[in-house]
């Protein structure tokens, strides 16, 4: 495992935006029983979502919110020298869309920008990236964006899927403060797991042809999808999740010489509510100590890590708080960090 530590760079401000269109899950019935889907929704926990119109992609989501941060904290542009965009459902396959962020957002010529493609763990990586390269003295302020609209890669017709992913952006201010202290990572990945979470089709491996769209038939169950639709193996994922996450976790807090009931927050990746209830029994945490998006916006992938403290900790990151992040998924990959906030500042949310 990577163990990185970096000493006065945080987060100061966050921001998020979500789509307005409600999905409310226990209505989503066009393509199953009805008593299915209460089962199905009943086990993951997820009773609405949010859904992108078909015009509305992620950098629009994360448009904005940086928007909406810049304007709420008074933000000078041409300060912002780094933006990092992180998203598997970026506008195009080139060019990145971090660079039609830039020039969107009016940030000058001279910024630094660059998209990340992970998953689940992104935001964590990003931010770990992010404050390497805040280390640098000729960088004074970075955005680091994360979107996804992960609705638009699931199939309707597949309820191992179709219930469980939703869309939404978040933007987070970062800058050196030296009240911040010290932020410790743990960074992994397993590429022999990669088939667990995928889509198969549509890429330069397999490239998009009238096979990879077509919809068919793909188990026992009757569950339908195309190729260049995202699939999981929920079961092994569960499996990964209960035999790399608590060990990981303990080996940061060990690295990082802390205590984990020092810790304020404990901030989960919104797998679904039973992967992160049977987590914190694992481990043995303080159950309101825990905040949770899933219900109301579902698995956001990359984004539901930050989309979780700007929606349930607005108002609860005022002077010094201890936070751990915890993310894992397709890869797979999985992250740990401890970080300090000191005055975050956290605007409402907007809804696009």
């Amino acid at each position: 495992m990577a163990f990185l530590h970096y000493r006065g760079i945080g987060i100061s401000a966050m921001a998020a935006a979500v789509p307005r269109t409600v999905i409310k899950n226990y209505e989503y019935t066009e393509f199953f029983p009805a008593e299915q889907v209460k089962e199905v929704v009943d086990k993951i926990g997820v009773t609405e979502r949010r859904f992108a119109g078909k015009e509305t992609c992620s950098s629009d989501l994360c448009y904005a919110a940086s928007e909406k941060l810049i304007k709420d904290n008074k933000i000078d542009r041409a300060e912002i020298d780094l933006l990092v965009f992180i998203s598997q459902t970026p506008d195009y396959r080139m060019p990145a869309t971090s660079v039609i962020l830039q020039h969107r957002l009016g940030l000058p010529k001279t910024a630094i920008a660059f998209d990340i493609n992970l998953g689940c763990s992104a935001f964590i990586y990003g931010l770990s990236v992010v404050y390497a390269m805040m280390q640098q003295t000729g960088i004074r302020k970075a955005l680091l964006l994360d979107g996804e609209t992960r609705s638009k890669v699931y199939s309707p017709k597949d309820r191992r899927t179709a219930f469980l992913f939703g869309d939404g952006g978040v933007a987070a201010l970062i800058e050196r403060n030296d009240q911040v202290g010290d932020s410790f990572f743990s960074l992994n990945s397993d590429g022999s797991l990669e088939s667990l979470i995928k889509i198969n089709g549509g890429g330069y491996r397999n490239p998009s042809s009238v096979e990879t769209l077509e919809e068919r038939v793909v188990d026992e169950y009757g569950n339908i999808r195309s190729d260049e639709q995202g699939y999981m193996n929920g079961g092994d994922v569960f499996n990964f999740v209960i035999r790399e996450i608590p060990k990981d976790i303990k080996s940061l807090v060990s690295y990082a010489e802390a205590n984990i009931e020092d810790i304020d927050y404990y901030v989960f990746h919104q797998a679904n509510s039973f992967i992160n209830g049977y987590l914190s029994k694992k481990m043995k945490l303080d159950a309101s100590k825990i905040p949770s998006t899933i219900a109301k916006y579902g698995n956001t992938s990359s984004v539901s890590v930050p989309l979780t403290i700007v929606s349930e900790l607005k108002s609860a990151l005022h002077g010094q708080k201890l936070l751990l992040l915890c993310a894992f998924g397709v890869g797979m990959t999985w992250a740990n960090a401890i970080i300090p906030f000191v005055d975050c500042r956290i605007s409402d949310i907007v809804e696009v």
